[in-house]
């Protein structure tokens, strides 16, 4: 019973920073694994973060480790990905993601709630 809702995607300059917010809904928000993906053009969808129920657990895509990071706000039913130092290769639609296991996966069928899904767009 989760509904999921992206924003903060835009066009930013390479080497900036960019926060993007999935909003969720349902009672149960705060007991589901959370995840981020992308898919570029032409490109198969990837894992890039997930955080598990209570936020103690967090797992990261090499490409991106070091410069994103996952957090959620159990207040605000809201999951967050933070993005420094951009690329170009960052750019993606990028797709919020949830499932009621207890453990974190990095496979989009590990996966059965998604958003819309948000577009990033980092310039040269």
């Amino acid at each position: 019973q989760v509904q999921l809702v992206e924003s903060g995607g835009g066009l930013v300059q390479a080497g900036g920073s960019l926060r993007l917010a999935c909003a969720a809904s349902g009672r149960t928000f705060s007991r589901y694994v959370m995840a981020w993906f992308r898919q570029a053009p032409g490109e198969e969808r990837e894992f890039v973060a997930a955080s598990s129920w209570t936020g103690d657990s967090t797992s990261y895509a090499n490409s991106v480790k070091g410069r994103f990071t996952i957090d959620r706000d159990h207040a605000k039913n809201t999951v967050y990905l933070q993005m420094n130092s951009l690329t170009p290769e960052d750019t993606a639609v990028y797709y919020c993601a949830a499932d009621s296991r207890r453990t974190i996966v990095g496979r989009t069928s590990g996966y059965y709630y998604w958003g819309q899904g948000t577009q990033v767009t980092v310039s040269s």
